[in-house]
C-alpha cells in the first residue's frame, strides 16, 4: 500500500498568499499538496464528528502518564458519550486505520504510509479524516497504557504486560521522561489541530460558503494539516513501540528531537488556522450584526399590537435570564415587565453625570404625584471591544444604585447590532439621549431629552406632537428660564417682585454689581431679589464663587450644584429643542434671547437679566448692566415714568454699539445643529467654528 515517493521536508516556509489558494501548505511544495489532494474523493457522507472527539480526547488524556487520578471522573463522562455507538461503516474503516499505525510504524517509509491512510479516507472529507486517525490511534495508545496501568492489580494485565515486555518500560520510566514527555507534547498538539479542524466544519454555510475567504483560506491548508497530524500519529506510535524492544543503553534524544520537530511543525499548522478560525468567526460575527441591524429597522418601521416586539430585540431577545434590573428593588427581572407602557429609553455611556441621574430623578418621581404613567430603561452603551476593567464596572454599579427605574443589568447584554442601531439611526454619539416608545412600539419623538428639561412631566407622553404644542404656549419670560429650579423665585414672580439672575465667574464684577444693584433698588424704591446662577462649566470655581457670595451676603445664590448645571441644561434644551423644528430663528423672540445668555455664558464677563412678574424682563452683559446702575441718576424720571425694566431697557440701548457682538458657545448635544444661526445683537449670520475643550476646571 505503500508509495516509493520521497517524503517531504519537515518545515519549509509557508508560500506567499498571491499563489492560488490550494497550492499553499505547511512542510511542502505545491506538487505535493496537488499529491494529497488526489487522494481526497468525498462522497458526501456526514459524520458526526464531535462527540467521536470527545471520547477521543478522554482515552488520550486518561493514557497520559500521571494522568490517572481522573479516570474516576472521565469515566462516567465515556460511557454516557460512547452508550449511542457508531456506525459499522465508521467503526470498520476505524480498526483498518488502527491496524495500520500498529503494523507499519517503524518510519522506513512513514509518507507512503501516510498516503496509504489518506487513500483509505478517500471517501471523507478533511474534518473526518482527522478524527478517524486519530481515534485509530486512540485504540493503539489507550491500550497499551491500559495494560501499563493496570499492570499491578490485574493478573490479566500483567501477563499481557509480560508478553509485550512492559515490564521493562515500567521499571525504566523514569529514564525515559524526556521521550514519553515530548510524546505527550505531541499528542496534545494533534489534539490541538483536530479540534480546529472540526471547529471549521461547524461554522454555518448560511454567512459564510467554502469558496469564501477567510474560509477558502483556511481550506486551503486542511490537506497539509491532515498529513502532518497523521505522520505525528505514525511517529507516536512508533515511540511507543521502541520502548519495549530498546535497549537499556539506546539514546533517545535523537528520538525526543524529531518529536518535538513535528510538534513544532503541527503547532505551526494550528495556530495558523486558529488565526484563520476568529477571521471565520469575526466575518460571520459581523454578517449577524448585520442581519440584526436590518432586523430592527424593519421593526421600528412596522406597527406592532404591544412595545414588546421592539423592546425584546432592542434590550435582550433571549428568555434564559432576567436582563433588566428593577431600580425600586434591586432585583433581576425580565423584559416584559414593560409591556404595554410608555417607555423612555435612556441611552448614554458611563460618563452620564449624577447632574443629570438626579434631576431625572425628580422628574421621574414626581410622576407618580401627577398620576402619569411612564417608565424609564437605561441602556449603558460602551466600547465593546474592550471588556469592562474593575473601574469601569464600580462606575457602573454606582450610576445604577443612584436610578430609581430600570436598567440594563450589564451593558454586554446589548448586541453589537443594537448600539449600531442607536448610533446610526437614533444619532446618539456621546450625550445621552431620551427616545420614548409608546405602548404600540412606536419611537414617537427622536429625542425627547430638550422637553423633559424643559417642562418636566408635562411633557407627557413626550411626542413631537406634545413639544410643539408647549412651544405654541411659551414666551420669553423668566417663568420659561426658571422652571422647575427654584420655589422662592417661582414665588417672588407671583407676587410680582423684581428679580435678578446674574452670572459669571469674575468676583470683583459681583461684588460691585450686586452692591450697585441694591443701592439703586433702595433709590428706586423697589423691592429687588437677586440671585447667582453661576455658569454652564466650570464647577469648582463656580462654587468658590458661591461660598464668597455667601460669605459676604452679596445676593441669593443656588445653593445646590445640580441646581445650576439644571438652569444651563434648560437654555441649552430650548435652544435645541427650537433648532430640531428649523424654526425660523430671526423673527423667534425665544430663540434669539436664549442664543444670547448662551452667548453671554460663553464670555468671561458677568451679566444679569432682570425681571417683574411674567410680563418685564430685559438683559445686558455685565459691564452695560453695570454701567447703566452708575447711572442711574439719568434715567431715574424714565424708571417712574415707564416703569424700572423699561426703563433699564431703554438705557441699554442707548449703551449699545453694533461692534460688540456675541460669541456662541453651544455645547455638544448630539442631533440637528443648524447650519445658520444669527447674532442677538446685530442680526446678521454667524460664522460657524469647532471648538473642542477638555478639563475646564
Amino acid at each position: 500500500m505503500a508509495t516509493t515517493e520521497q517524503p517531504p521536508t519537515l518545515m519549509q516556509p509557508i508560500r506567499k498568499s498571491t499563489e492560488r489558494p490550494m497550492s499553499v501548505g505547511f512542510g511542502f511544495a505545491s506538487a505535493m499538496t496537488t499529491q494529497i489532494e488526489a487522494t481526497h474523493f468525498p462522497d458526501g457522507r456526514e459524520v458526526d464528528v464531535k462527540p467521536i472527539l470527545s471520547v477521543i480526547e478522554d482515552i488520550l488524556l486518561l493514557a497520559t502518564p500521571g494522568t490517572h487520578e481522573h479516570v474516576a471522573t472521565l469515566e462516567n463522562k465515556a460511557t454516557l458519550r460512547g452508550s449511542d455507538g457508531m456506525s459499522e461503516p465508521l467503526s470498520l474503516i476505524i480498526q483498518r486505520v488502527s491496524f495500520e499505525l500498529s503494523s507499519n510504524c517503524s518510519g522506513a517509509d512513514a509518507h507512503g504510509m501516510a498516503m496509504a491512510i489518506l487513500k483509505m479516507l478517500s471517501s471523507y472529507s478533511w474534518a473526518a479524516k482527522m478524527v478517524i486517525s486519530l481515534a485509530a490511534f486512540a485504540i493503539n495508545h489507550g491500550e497499551f497504557w491500559l495494560i501499563r496501568q493496570l499492570y499491578g492489580t490485574d493478573p490479566l494485565a500483567k501477563s499481557l504486560a509480560g508478553l509485550k515486555q512492559l515490564p521493562e518500560i515500567i521499571e525504566r520510566y523514569n529514564s525515559q521522561k524526556s521521550r514519553l514527555d515530548a510524546i505527550t507534547n505531541l499528542i496534545k498538539v494533534m489534539v490541538d489541530v483536530t479540534k480546529s479542524m472540526t471547529d471549521f466544519k461547524e461554522l454555518p454555510s448560511q454567512y459564510l460558503s467554502p469558496d469564501q475567504p477567510p474560509l477558502s483560506t483556511a481550506m486551503a491548508h486542511f490537506p497539509s494539516a491532515v498529513y502532518w497530524t497523521i505522520r505525528s500519529m505514525m511517529a507516536c506510535a512508533s515511540q511507543i513501540t521502541s520502548l519495549s524492544i530498546m535497549s537499556y543503553e539506546h539514546t533517545t534524544t535523537t528520538d525526543a528531537r524529531q518529536l518535538s520537530t513535528l510538534a513544532h511543525t503541527v503547532q505551526n499548522i494550528h495556530e495558523y488556522l486558529k488565526t484563520q478560525l476568529a477571521l471565520c468567526y469575526q466575518y460571520i460575527a459581523e454578517k449577524k450584526h448585520d442581519e440584526y441591524f436590518q432586523m430592527l429597522i424593519r421593526l421600528f418601521k412596522m406597527s406592532h399590537l404591544d412595545n414588546i416586539k421592539v423592546l425584546k430585540p432592542l434590550i435582550y431577545n433571549k428568555d434564559d435570564l432576567l436582563p433588566l434590573m428593577d431600580g425600586s428593588n434591586k432585583t433581576r427581572v425580565k423584559v416584559d415587565v414593560l409591556q404595554s407602557r410608555n417607555i423612555l429609553l435612556l441611552i448614554s455611556d458611563l460618563d452620564l453625570s449624577q447632574d443629570e441621574i438626579r434631576v431625572l430623578a425628580h422628574i421621574y418621581d414626581s410622576r407618580i404625584k401627577q398620576n402619569i404613567q411612564y417608565e424609564v430603561v437605561w441602556l449603558p452603551i460602551t466600547d465593546r471591544s474592550k471588556p469592562l476593567n474593575a473601574e469601569h464596572q464600580q462606575k457602573l454599579e454606582k450610576l445604577q444604585s443612584m436610578m430609581p427605574w430600570y436598567s440594563v443589568h450589564h451593558p454586554s447584554l446589548l448586541e453589537p447590532a443594537v448600539i449600531k442601531f442607536v448610533k446610526e439611526v437614533w444619532n446618539f454619539a456621546k450625550k445621552m439621549i431620551l427616545v420614548p416608545i409608546d405602548p404600540q412600539g412606536n419611537v414617537v419623538s427622536p429625542n425627547a431629552l430638550h422637553m423633559v428639561w424643559i417642562w418636566g412631566n408635562m411633557s407627557y407622553p413626550f411626542t413631537s406632537v406634545r413639544e410643539e404644542a408647549l412651544w405654541r404656549k411659551e414666551a420669553w419670560r423668566l417663568n420659561l428660564l426658571v422652571d422647575g429650579i427654584d420655589r422662592d423665585i417661582l414665588g417672588w414672580i407671583a407676587q410680582e417682585k423684581f428679580i435678578c439672575l446674574f452670572g459669571g465667574e469674575d468676583i470683583e464684577w459681583i461684588r460691585r454689581f450686586t452692591t450697585t444693584a441694591k443701592d439703586v433698588a433702595k433709590a428706586a424704591g423697589i423691592d429687588l431679589k437677586m440671585v447667582y446662577v453661576g455658569k454652564s462649566s466650570a464647577k469648582e470655581r463656580v462654587q468658590r464663587v458661591s461660598d464668597q457670595i455667601k460669605k459676604n451676603q452679596f445676593s441669593s445664590w443656588l445653593a445646590d450644584p445640580t441646581l445650576v448645571w439644571y438652569f444651563w441644561a434648560r437654555l441649552e434644551s430650548m435652544l435645541y429643542s427650537k433648532v430640531q423644528y428649523r424654526e425660523n430663528f430671526a423673527n423667534d423672540e425665544i430663540v434669539r434671547e436664549v442664543v444670547t445668555l448662551v452667548g453671554y455664558d460663553g464670555s468671561d464677563q458677568g451679566w444679569a437679566v432682570i425681571s417683574r412678574g411674567t410680563a418685564e424682563i430685559t438683559k445686558a452683559k455685565g459691564d452695560t448692566f453695570l454701567t447703566t446702575l452708575t447711572k442711574f441718576k439719568e434715567w431715574e424720571d424714565s424708571a417712574k415714568q415707564y416703569g424700572f425694566v423699561q426703563a433699564l431697557r431703554d438705557y441699554f440701548q442707548r449703551l449699545h454699539t453694533p461692534q460688540h457682538c456675541n460669541r456662541l458657545v453651544l455645547p455638544g448635544i448630539d442631533g440637528g445643529i443648524s447650519e445658520m444661526m444669527v447674532c442677538s445683537d446685530c442680526g446678521r449670520p454667524m460664522e460657524k467654528y469647532y471648538l473642542y475643550r477638555c478639563c475646564i476646571d
